[in-house]
């Protein structure tokens, strides 16, 4: 179900790793970030956006990963946008994104998954600023919706996960620190934290999730392991 954490912004958390769907309502209709995970979740996901009585005008993917790729057809044949980053990065990660989503989640529809288009300059229909920043994924985007007080993070300062770094990539810890500053600024006004994985941070919540993780980041970096139960460290 769908649950309003903001005006005009709402979030559907799946069973599967506590993955959240975030709806937002623009100026002619919804935007659906990061749908899923799996079939009957997506397809009740359409059966709450239908009872919202407004179209849904676009999606919108914060990484290339293929939890993050999926899409439903009753959501409607609309741009699925993302950063040109992110865009490029499915496009070539596709049919392993596929492979994936076929393994893990249940009916979901394959022919529809990283089907991305580069986002307009401007944003098109996507409301708020577009933070890109390279940290967990090349591409990856936070959404900053400052007229509401939400943050969309992203794969970034869950409850559940820790910071997963791409070890495919260098300099990983040195763009999440990075990664995190940004998002930390663009936060100054928000109350709402929405995450890719776990709960909605709210308030002094928000503070607390960036300092867990520039504590487990900072343990890295003096070549410790970072004493942190989260769920993701077990991965």
């Amino acid at each position: 179900m769908l649950n309003e954490v903001a005006d005009g912004v709402w979030v559907r958390q799946s069973g599967w790793v506590w993955s959240n769907t975030t709806v937002i309502r623009a100026d002619h209709g919804l935007v659906v970030v990061d749908p899923g995970i799996e079939g009957a979740e997506l397809d009740a996901l359409a059966d709450d956006l239908d009872r919202l009585g407004e179209p849904v005008v676009a999606g919108f993917c914060t990484h290339p990963h293929w939890d993050h790729l999926l899409w439903h057809p009753r959501f409607g044949d609309v741009p699925r946008y993302a950063t040109a980053a992110c865009a490029q990065v499915a496009g070539e990660v596709r049919e392993r994104a596929q492979a994936m989503a076929a393994e893990t989640a249940e009916d979901v529809p394959l022919d529809l998954v990283a089907l991305l288009t580069p986002l307009p300059s401007g944003g098109g229909p996507i409301p708020g600023e577009v933070v890109e920043h390279d940290a967990h994924a090349v591409g990856h985007a936070a959404v900053l919706l400052a007229d509401r007080g939400v943050l969309l993070a992203g794969d970034m300062l869950s409850d559940v996960l820790i910071p997963l770094l791409d070890p495919r990539r260098t300099g990983q810890q040195e763009a999440y620190e990075a990664a995190l500053d940004r998002l930390d600024k663009a936060a100054e006004h928000v109350d709402v934290l929405v995450p890719g994985h776990g709960a909605v941070a709210r308030n002094d919540e928000i503070a607390a999730r960036f300092a867990v993780d520039r504590a487990y980041l900072e343990a890295l970096r003096r070549g410790e392991e970072p004493a942190d139960e989260r769920w993701g460290k077990r991965r």
